[in-house]
């Protein structure tokens, strides 16, 4: 009886997968590895609990790793090339200086390409890890399709318009997420992934005073202190639990504690505050709508077949050179 009812939910998260991942869903699986490298999963999630246990910010900078990379080329592990001699890659783009967990997403490969040979693409690799980081931090289970081909193309200035910037206002935000599919709740569900991690000064400093109005004083006072002591590269905590993730991210910005203007901006913007108060007041419905917005991110510009390949070592590709 136990075993018909885990048939039934697969097939139900199958069928949510392929309703709401849209146009590319057919090219991934949710057994891609079923006959080729069994444990992959196992493999991962084993190195990204031993990892998260050990340092708990670390599951803040895999969610965001798999964010920054299908945002920029789609979901092809671009954001994991090193730079060479004649490029710049986009991990060493302003954007993505500040991002953790490679050494990770290493030590995960080298187990799989000793277990299963040029088998499990990278990418992959980045949307299993960032599953598992969000799981291990106290958030939502959800079945991840596979069968990502990774990319060769990462240079810097493609994350200049890609990502969102921490200044931007909600209608902003709204278009940008739009070009790739979201919708508004996608949006505000995504941006949820801040219950995880810090900033940088830098990226929050011009709203310590000019957006007062729709700052919490007293939070107002404490990051200052604490950009005027350690300066652009000095961070602060998105929310008070920032390794967990839950809905607090969504009760502060009812109290307009937003660290970011992005942030703060959907509570502040009649076009999204009704999802942040859903969100505040519904931690499980926000679980929901992550999901959804999780699975549709992994869906961006897929790369498939001879449009891409399964890298032997993550930082560079097969051939060696771009």
């Amino acid at each position: 009886m136990g075993a018909a009812k885990d048939l039934v939910r697969l097939l139900i998260l199958v069928e949510v997968v392929v309703a709401i991942a849209g146009p590319g869903a057919a090219a991934l699986s949710m057994d891609y590895y079923a006959m080729s490298c069994p444990f992959a999963e196992y493999i991962v999630r084993n190195v990204v609990s031993e990892a998260v246990m050990g340092d708990p910010t670390l599951a803040a900078g895999l969610l965001r790793l798999h964010f920054h990379d299908c945002f920029v080329q789609g979901c092809d592990a671009s954001v994991l090339l090193d730079s060479t001699a004649g490029n710049t890659a986009e991990k060493d783009a302003p954007a993505n200086k500040s991002l953790r967990g490679f050494e990770v997403i290493d030590k995960i490969k080298q187990m799989l390409e000793a277990q299963c040979p040029g088998v499990v693409s990278c990418a992959d690799v980045l949307a299993f890890a960032a599953r598992d980081a969000v799981l291990f931090a106290g958030g939502p289970y959800y079945g991840v399709p596979t069968g990502r081909r990774d990319g060769s193309r990462s240079v810097f200035s493609d994350t200049f318009t890609a990502l969102p910037a921490p200044f931007l206002n909600a209608s902003s935000l709204i278009s940008l997420f739009a070009t790739h599919g979201f919708n508004v709740q996608d949006m505000v569900a995504l941006s949820g992934g801040h219950t995880l991690g810090v900033a940088h000064c830098a990226a929050f400093k011009t709203r310590l005073t000019t957006e007062t109005a729709t700052l919490d004083s007293g939070l107002g006072s404490s990051l200052a202190a604490a950009c005027k002591s350690g300066g652009d590269s000095a961070t602060a905590t998105f929310d008070r639990t920032s390794t967990a993730f839950d809905g607090v991210y969504f009760k502060e910005l009812q109290q307009r504690r937003g660290l970011l203007s992005s942030d703060q901006t959907l509570f502040e913007s009649p076009e999204t505050k009704q999802l942040v108060n859903m969100f505040a007041m519904n931690p499980g419905y926000f679980f929901f709508a992550f999901q959804q917005g999780m699975l549709k991110m992994g869906q961006i510009d897929l790369k498939e077949g001879d449009h891409g390949e399964v890298r032997k070592s993550c930082r560079v590709v097969n051939s060696g050179r771009w």
